[in-house]
């Protein structure tokens, strides 16, 4: 399991959603480096965002959803095309669960354990 993992709920149906693509980016002289990838699995969880070896260094972070995809393949209309995440790491040692629930109209997140 990686420093960094999510899991995502469709709130609306009150079950995991399974298949949400989810990238990982690190702030880098005003930009955004790709660090890692994943795919939700049919919990709705990534457990495998960043590779083995790439640490969850100290810095900004940003996890980009793709939800309006995943709603389109689930055939439901949804207002947000994609949900971004930006966090902080300051413990580089710790891990970081950032949960997200879904729905067609909203989102909500948090920092979870």
């Amino acid at each position: 399991m990686s420093a960094l993992t999510t899991h995502v709920l469709d709130t609306a149906r009150g079950r995991p959603a399974a298949g949400v693509a989810i990238t990982v980016h690190r702030s880098s002289d005003g930009g955004w480096i790709l660090v890692g990838q994943g795919v939700t699995d049919a919990d709705g969880r990534c457990r495998n965002l960043l590779a083995p070896d790439v640490p969850l260094a100290a810095g900004r972070y940003r996890l980009c959803f793709e939800t309006g995809a995943w709603f389109d393949a689930e055939g439901l209309e949804a207002f947000h095309p994609n949900v971004i995440v930006t966090f902080e790491v300051r413990d580089s040692g710790g891990h970081y669960h950032v949960p997200l629930l879904i729905s067609p109209y909203g989102y909500m997140t948090y920092r979870g354990s």
